[in-house]
């Protein structure tokens, strides 16, 4: 856990144990003094010191046997055009954005058969969300825009940033009353489009750069974002729009997608650092553990029906897909991503079917069947 108290104890404990470090050192000769503070010297045991170094070491807990999950790739038919964020519609069908082709593309499971409905030359499309009626909505990153596709006749409806200078809606994330609340990354706002009179609200970050990147819904009906510009959670009050920004205990963690569990916590992948956290709003406490590679860089995440976290390691070639139980607090499963990825950016769980959807940087859907 970190906190506050337990950090002032922490730093009073290792005072007390360097103090207690020189006493020994000033009685004991001076060759093992010197080895005891450190100094490197011919007599000290370098075997010794590795096992001190890796007592040190964060370790992560990973379960003795690995649960392997089965991944399915289809290539995307358009190349080179980094297809990523999939949602699924009502009929079990999905929906992605083109990223650098400026479509909304269309898959069905059934018939394995690709579809491509063309936007504005120059959106950007950065997300898409599917509504209850199947109408799309899209994250026109590029040009300012929230946009709503007909999915039968491919006709948009354009909402644009009330602001000039809110020019990337990034990601966006259902209310479930009428709402849709989003990040504008690079703008460094996040805001909240109604989604039928297409009024849009704005409120700044007050943190400069502080790069709002993803965000989800509790229970509650409160948003949370993920700062990747600084060390921080954000939420915002829906009522009186109020915002409020929630430090991470390291301050070189950058986060960059989140999940919520059933119980309301805050889970988060760290992609500087390479660690898996959560933030619990009830306690105000934190606590997280290293990821099982080495060089991580931790990016998509999303959370199953049975409060397991999944995410993927972007940095390990072929990327690392990884089943964290929350209950146990282990790493149970990692399983290598066919195609290698490049970088798997967002993926969405399927209740209906236990599966997880993503897009990939090698150009393909994915879909990942769970245990």
């Amino acid at each position: 856990m970190f906190g506050a108290p337990d950090t002032i104890l922490a730093h009073a404990l290792e005072n007390l144990m360097l103090s207690r470090n020189l006493i020994i050192a000033t009685l004991l000769t001076p060759a093992l003094a010197l080895a005891q503070t450190g100094a490197q010297t011919a007599t000290q045991d370098p075997e010794a010191e590795s096992l001190e170094i890796s007592r040190q070491a964060p370790v992560p807990p990973i379960a003795a046997e690995n649960v392997t999950i089965d991944i399915r790739e289809w290539p995307v038919p358009w190349e080179n055009t980094r297809p990523r964020d999939p949602d699924v519609a009502p009929n079990g069908s999905i929906w992605f954005v083109g990223q650098a082709g400026d479509y909304v593309g269309h898959f069905d499971p059934e018939s394995e058969e690709f579809r491509r409905f063309e936007l504005p030359p120059g959106t950007g499309p950065h997300n898409v969300i599917v509504d209850r009626d199947a109408f799309l909505w899209i994250a026109g990153n590029r040009q300012g825009f929230i946009g709503k596709m007909n999915p039968n006749t491919g006709q948009l409806t354009r909402y644009p940033m009330p602001l000039d200078e809110v020019k990337d809606p990034h990601t966006l994330v259902f209310t479930g009353e009428g709402e849709i609340w989003f990040s504008a990354q690079w703008a460094n706002h996040v805001g909240r489009l109604n989604q039928r009179s297409g009024e849009v609200q704005l409120v700044e970050v007050p943190i400069e750069k502080s790069r709002p990147y993803g965000v989800k819904m509790d229970s509650k009906g409160r948003p949370w974002f993920v700062l990747l510009g600084a060390n921080g959670l954000a939420t915002v009050d829906p009522e009186t729009f109020e915002l409020e920004v929630i430090r991470t205990p390291r301050e070189a963690s950058r986060l960059r997608r989140i999940a919520i569990t059933s119980d309301d916590r805050i889970w988060y992948t760290d992609y500087s650092e390479g660690w898996l956290g959560v933030y619990d709003p009830a306690t105000g406490d934190f606590e997280e553990w290293p990821n099982p590679s080495e060089q991580s860089g931790p990016y998509a995440l999303a959370v199953d029906d049975e409060d397991r976290l999944w995410f993927v390691e972007t940095h390990p070639s072929p990327n690392n897909f990884v089943g964290f139980d929350s209950a146990t607090e282990t790493f149970f499963s990692q399983t290598p991503v066919p195609s290698g990825a490049g970088a798997v950016r967002h993926m969405v769980f399927e209740p209906e079917t236990g599966v997880i959807w993503f897009g990939t940087d090698t150009n393909n859907l994915g879909r990942a069947t769970l245990p």
